[in-house]
């Protein structure tokens, strides 16, 4: 006997990124061919769940979705569980109000599609008894118990092509240039991006840098006869000195800093190298690109397996890829975790191997 599916949510939240058009749009297909099951996709992430926000899914061209960059649903950084006052719109608590939501529109299930904050709200959803599964999307790359998320792949190509773009600077005007990728709590994205395009100098947020070792590095390649240096540096890389802070100690220096740590590194560097070097901010253009192929098959095995998943009515789970298989993973696993680089992660050590330096 086939599974009963008749009424699906969608929601995308937390910052976009490429590939969440196409998982939507397998979301959709996949409910409608094998189910017959009507889909409806709210506004603005969970401020759109709270609001009963909605539009109809059918009304889109799904053939339009599947290379499209950005969530054609919107976005916000809405914290049902963090608010402390009523909702203006509904006049209750969000977690009442999103309650009232699934039981006007008789949902069956609803998919939240977004990174670790995203997931987390869906886990304490479905700590509140609420049908409810989550897909992972975001270009860091970062959430616990997926060994990829969609969004990743093609972050990677838009920031490696940026530090190439860069490269013919820096070797025109014999300058080191430090490149901002992405990346505050973990550096997937920088070491990737700094890995394919053959940077010098790759800084992440799992490795403490020594300014020292950095400028020994760039002397060391000055004095081999190298004219120009790339650094790849995470935006949430820190100094040795800042890893022995407490967090909030942390968290208020980092929020008193006037620009980000890509400048701090660069001024660094030409104070102790005398090295002119400069500062590239890669920034949105990571997040705003068009999914490539590689992100969109991913999004849309995700996106269709997460139908099969709630036609079982195996909720409270993350449609996560391990070794290359989907699985479901338990979301209150995934709450409040990051994922960071392991020091024997494969293309760290490669690049170790490289000569490549990590400021360590």
């Amino acid at each position: 006997m086939k599974a009963v599916l008749k009424n699906i949510g969608i929601l995308t939240s937390g910052g976009d990124a490429p590939g969440l058009n196409a998982a939507i749009r397998a979301i959709c297909i996949s409910a409608k061919e094998n189910y017959g099951a009507k889909v409806i996709g709210f506004k603005n992430g969970y401020r759109g769940l709270i609001e009963n926000n909605y539009v109809k899914m059918s009304d889109f061209d799904m053939e339009q979705l599947l290379s499209m960059g950005g969530t054609i649903l919107g976005t916000s950084r809405e914290k049902p569980f963090k608010a402390v006052e009523k909702n203006p719109v509904t006049g209750k608590m969000p977690v009442d109000s999103i309650k009232d939501t699934f039981k006007k529109n008789k949902l069956d299930v609803l998919f939240c599609l977004g990174g670790n904050g995203t997931n987390s709200t869906a886990s304490l959803l479905a700590k509140e008894g609420l049908p409810v599964i989550g897909l992972p999307k975001t270009i860091d790359n970062d959430i616990y118990g997926t060994d990829v998320t969609f969004g990743f792949a093609s972050a990677i190509d838009v920031a490696a092509e940026g530090i190439n773009q860069i490269r013919t600077t820096a070797k025109s005007m014999s300058r080191a240039m430090v490149v901002e990728i992405m990346g505050h709590k973990v550096g997937w994205l920088g070491l990737y991006a700094g890995a394919a395009a053959g940077a010098d100098i790759i800084l992440l947020p799992e490795i403490p840098y020594d300014i020292k070792v950095i400028a020994k590095r760039v002397k060391e390649l000055k004095a081999s006869g190298k004219e120009y240096i790339i650094i790849a540096a995470s935006e949430g890389a820190l100094s040795v000195d800042e890893a022995k802070l407490d967090k909030k100690v942390f968290k208020k220096a980092r929020a008193a800093m006037t620009e980000s740590v890509a400048f701090r590194i660069a001024r660094e560097i030409e104070e102790a190298t005398g090295m002119e070097t400069r500062t590239s901010v890669l920034g949105y253009t990571q997040r705003g690109a068009l999914p490539n192929a590689q992100d969109i098959v991913l999004a849309t095995k995700i996106g269709a397996a997460a139908v099969d998943f709630a036609a079982r009515k195996e909720f409270g789970v993350l449609v996560a890829m391990k070794d290359n298989k989907i699985t479901g993973f338990p979301l209150s696993e995934v709450e409040g975790r990051v994922k960071p680089i392991p020091l024997d992660e494969p293309v760290l050590v490669s690049q170790r191997a490289l000569g490549v330096c990590f400021g360590d």
